[in-house]
């Protein structure tokens, strides 16, 4: 195992904790969708994208998990949230909030989010999945989930989980 086995093993432990069934996939670090795409891990269930963004005031963090496929338009997507402009967030704001570097935001990010300060957005479509794809705080694994279990784990941090249509 390389990248930050402290970080992995955090999710791991946390989801072992609450009997969640998971399977870890281990691989080289990856920085885009195209690095995962050549992975071949898309067999094994839906690889998410995940979106780190702010509003223009830098007073909203929103966490956006989508479909790797997805096309997000950030102008409709700031509709859909009632947001303003939107923008990605800075590598410093997402250390900050979610203890993540560029290349590993996910979900488990929440984890480090104890006050809540980023909102939690899915695509709609994600939640008739078979299993999820998502980074567990570290862009040198993959965990594949159930989208019932990520909302279970969430749910276990007090997470709102808001379903939207991208």
């Amino acid at each position: 195992m390389a990248g930050n086995e402290e970080a992995k093993k955090r999710v791991y432990d946390a989801l072992k904790k609450q009997g969640i069934q998971f399977e870890a996939v281990e691989h080289e670090a990856v920085h885009t969708m195209e690095d995962m795409d050549r992975l071949g891990l898309p067999a094994k269930g839906t690889l998410c994208k995940n979106l780190f963004l702010r509003d223009a005031k830098g007073k909203r963090h929103f966490l956006v998990t989508a479909d790797e496929k997805t096309k997000v338009d950030l102008k409709n997507l700031a509709r859909v949230l009632g947001a303003g402009t939107l923008s990605f967030a800075s590598e410093e704001r997402l250390e900050n909030l979610l203890g993540l570097k560029q290349g590993s935001v996910s979900p488990f990010g929440l984890m480090n989010d104890p006050d809540h300060k980023v909102e939690f957005f899915i695509d709609k479509s994600l939640t008739r999945a078979k299993r999820l794809g998502i980074h567990p705080l570290d862009n040198t694994a993959t965990v594949f989930l159930s989208y019932k279990d990520l909302d279970k784990f969430l749910w276990s941090l007090d997470v709102d989980v808001m379903k939207i249509n991208l």
